[in-house]
């Protein structure tokens, strides 16, 4: 489970969903409390439940009082915070239920909101000094997980934190809208929120708060007997670190435990989870490729287990490096040689497991993150925190999806069933999809024992296992099953599935899609429903006037966090324009125009270009000359940006949405507009910005490199350079960059995608396949473009007798452009008929001329 996606999984087990959409009356807070006085007011909004008092006058911003607690003592704090601010007559809020609470505190919460139960809104300095003095003392003795973000008063659960009451949002450089404060010149700043105690430059620390900012900074010198040289991972439970030890130099690893955080489902702490890891490796020493535990101490309320540092690197990443399936060409030899190597690895580890439940040990959390590789192929295990004894009853409360083991498994047979998921993941690793649907296990060891040279009985014996004790799942067959799928039927079943998906009735979103849904208003184009509408009106399924009517509400409901394309207000703005809401559109786009100065990202996902190229299409369209000439002059400002813009770093963003190939397409698009060749010559050097981001890999194919990773997709990778590329190549056949794109093609070959989506997975490289056979009789493009078609069914889902895909992290289903089935649908129609923009201000896609859509091998 990945840091941000845990919390939107608890609820719904098909789609994303925000924890606060569920509100069981058994575990709502506000239930159990008094009645408020006449005149309070008391109503919801998101996961608070807000509570103020008559004539509330607050300030915009000020210090505000945070209170942590316990799972356990929750209800009991929040109704001693709500008897003093009635009291008192001070407005606060806190969590709307347990559930959310538990949230907020799970292993993989944000934490730089983790332990915020309630917050409290002193008016002014006077009043936080007494609230903070009268309410510590009522909640004296209360314990709460510590929040990273402030400033602790005293030693109880008291925390404090300059920032704003009341919304007043401002425009980044990036186009975004975020929470901000004002500065005494009356200039907007952001009001920072993240882990770090932080006063604003221009705030004075009150006298109240001086000794406990000192006490903070004496703690913070203690003498530690490790020195941290990096940070390996962060979660809400605490951080792991590679460290030094002080007394003799030697090389640890240092896991931090926070109390009262990074709680699992039962309600178990890290620190419980630390202890528990540090008495299984004492009971596993000596045992080889198990790491040797070396101290456990306390320091500032945390707890530290410091152990040996095992050699080599994720197995994730080593599949990733050698996994042939994802290559552009793959021969017998290629599949008998990583056959050898994989089989070696699950030996290893079933050794290891063996050795371990010798022990009496059983592990309860093996999966790739917890498998280190080194060079030579040698396996160890780490991360021991959910192991227990054989003979306890006891069932993790924290697992992997696709690894975690059926309700009715125990002891070793928790183990017995990961290692056999984990034997079909080193060969097909899309053991996450058989939680939306186990019936996919047959097909895809059928496809094991197909592509791959494994022994006899391989595949009969991971089955076996995986298989639920109970009648499993029948496999639930679609059109994309059949090896001549009438591509009509398929399109027609994933269009039904968006329709039926659609929730009018919420406020928040209309399509289920992606956690940005919730994060940047469900109305976006990328992951809302203006995308969503687009992709059914172009792909021939015609308008939906509830929808429509919907998307109106919404953004005059909630107005658009950003001013770009992906999720802002130009791309909700594009879609109006298209179904003829002109003066909704209109009012979108005026409305970030004050902010354009300020925005200097360059991207089309939420930056200039994006802005760029709707403003020239929408002039286009209206015959509007303003917003030409806004696009020209934003096109001169990307142009002198692309001359001082730095160098490649270590993290890639090539491509479409947020390298220099956005800004490249608006290049040609205004070439297109004026007729300037200057633009292309631009276009150019923006594309070759982004191919100094790209590496050959060892067949010869480019893609982005990203750390140790390298990237094929159109958001960043290959796929979205490739297109840019190819719409320039239309104008300028001798551009330096164009002499790239076989290479930049033969990256989108491979057979293996670990996502469906078009931003991030198959349907982007298949889009982009499309418009390349458009253009180059390559049959390896077309073979390429067939072979993706043929593979969606690995990911397709029917569900409700519909064909859908996942999302991202393969975890729910989702519904929208970036990551879901709209994305799908626009990649599968522009391949098989063509006529379609896969996405805005790309060419259409024609049907390559004599290409017949037969499936690949």
């Amino acid at each position: 489970m990945t840091a941000d996606y845990e919390e939107y999984c608890l609820v719904d087990p098909v789609f994303f969903d925000v924890p606060a959409s569920a509100n069981p009356a058994d575990s709502s807070f506000a239930a159990e409390l008094p009645r408020l006085p006449d005149g309070w007011v008391s109503h919801q909004r998101d996961a608070w439940q807000i509570v103020c008092p008559p004539d509330s006058d607050l300030p915009s911003q000020g210090w505000k009082i945070h209170v942590s607690a316990g799972l356990d003592s929750a209800s009991r704090v929040i109704r001693t915070v709500r008897d003093y601010c009635v009291g008192a007559g001070v407005a606060f809020k806190f969590l709307r239920n347990r559930n959310i609470h538990l949230s907020k505190n799970s292993k993989y919460a944000a934490r730089e909101s983790s332990g915020k139960l309630v917050t409290i809104y002193p008016r002014g300095e006077a009043e936080l000094a007494t609230t903070l003095a009268e309410l510590g003392e009522r909640l004296d003795g209360e314990a709460g997980p510590y929040i990273l973000s402030d400033l602790r008063y005293g030693s109880g659960p008291l925390y404090v934190r300059y920032g704003g009451f009341l919304e007043q949002p401002m425009v980044t450089e990036h186009g975004e809208l975020v929470p901000a404060v004002r500065r005494p010149d009356g200039v907007l700043a952001p009001d920072r929120r993240r882990p770090g105690f932080h006063v604003p430059d221009w705030v004075e620390l009150p006298e109240c708060l001086v000794p406990h900012l000192a006490a903070r900074d004496a703690d913070d010198a203690t003498e530690f007997p490790y020195r941290v040289r990096g940070a390996l991972h962060f979660s809400n439970g605490g951080g792991v670190y590679l460290a030094e030890r002080l007394a003799d130099g030697a090389e640890v690893v240092l896991k931090e435990a926070r109390p009262l955080a990074g709680l699992d489902r039962d309600g178990t702490d890290a620190v419980a989870r630390l202890e528990r890891e540090w008495e299984t490796l004492r009971r596993l020493a000596g045992v080889a490729g198990v790491p040797a535990a070396h101290d456990l101490l306390t320091y500032g309320e945390h707890r530290f287990l410091a152990m040996e540092k095992m050699p080599g690197r994720p197995l994730g990443k080593w599949l990733a490096g050698n996994y042939p399936l994802t290559w552009s060409a793959v021969t017998d030899a290629d599949l008998a040689r990583y056959t050898g190597r994989a089989l070696g690895v699950v030996d290893q580890v079933r050794r290891l497991l063996g050795d371990l439940h010798g022990r009496g040990v059983v592990f309860g959390d093996l999966h790739p993150h917890n498998l280190l590789v080194d060079d030579d192929d040698t396996v160890s295990l780490i991360d021991f925190e959910l192991a227990g004894d054989v003979r306890e009853a006891r069932r993790p409360a924290l697992a992997a999806p696709g690894f975690a083991a059926p309700a009715d498994r125990g002891g070793v047979a928790i183990d017995d069933y990961a290692l056999a998921a984990l034997r079909l993941w080193l060969f097909l690793p899309l053991n996450v999809m058989l939680t939306l649907d186990s019936g996919k296990l047959d097909g895809y060891l059928d496809t094991v024992a197909a592509r791959f040279p494994v022994p006899p009985g391989y595949t009969d014996e991971i089955r076996a296992v995986l298989r639920a004790a109970d009648a499993p799942s029948p496999r639930r067959r679609s059109a994309l099953d059949r090896p001549d799928p009438d591509w009509a039927a398929v399109c027609d079943s994933m269009a039904e599935a968006i329709v039926a998906s659609a929730t009018p009735h919420r406020p928040d979103r209309l399509f289920p899609g992606d956690i940005a849904t919730f994060r940047m208003g469900g109305a976006g184009f990328g992951h809302g429903a203006a995308g969503v509408l687009y992709a059914l009106e172009a792909c021939g399924f015609g308008r939906f006037e509830g929808c429509e009517q919907w998307l109106l509400d919404a953004v005059r409901r909630q107005p658009p966090r950003q001013a770009g394309f992906l999720d802002g207000a130009h791309g909700v703005a594009h879609v109006l324009a298209g179904f003829g809401h002109r003066e909704a559109a209109g009012a979108l786009v005026a409305e970030f125009a004050p902010a354009l100065p300020r925005i200097t990202d360059h991207s089309l996902a939420a930056g200039l270009a994006g802005i760029g190229l709707n403003l020239l299409s929408l002039a286009e369209s209206w015959q509007d000359e303003d917003h030409a000439a806004t696009a020209t002059r934003i096109g001169a400002r990307l142009a002198d940006a692309l001359g001082h813009a730095p160098g490649p770093g270590a993290k890639g963003a090539a491509g479409l949405l947020h390298g220099w190939s956005g800004p490249a397409l608006l290049f040609v698009r205004l070439y297109q507009r004026t007729g300037d060749r200057a633009w292309l010559g631009l276009a150019d050097r923006a594309l070759l910005r982004d191919l100094a981001e790209c590496v050959s890999t060892e067949d010869g194919a480019l893609q982005v490199r990203d750390g140790g990773r390298s990237l094929p997709y159109l958001g960043v990778g290959s796929a979205g350079v490739a297109v840019v590329a190819g719409e320039l190549a239309e104008h300028l056949p001798n551009a330096r960059c164009v002499e790239r794109l076989p290479d930049l093609h033969q990256a989108l070959l491979g057979e293996f995608v670990v996502q469906p989506g078009l931003c991030y997975g198959r349907a982007g490289q298949l889009a982009v396949l499309a418009a390349a056979t458009a253009r180059d009789d390559d049959p390896r493009l077309a073979a390429g473009m067939r072979r993706h078609l043929a593979r969606l069914s690995w990911h397709a889902i029917v569900h409700n007798g519909r064909i859908t895909f996942p999302g991202n992290r393969l975890l729910r289903l989702s519904m929208d452009v970036a990551t879901g089935g709209a994305g799908v649908l626009l990649a599968v129609t522009a391949a098989i008929r063509g006529g379609v923009r896969v996405l805005p201000f790309l060419s259409e896609t024609p049907r390559p001329a004599g290409m017949r859509l037969t499936p690949a091998s």
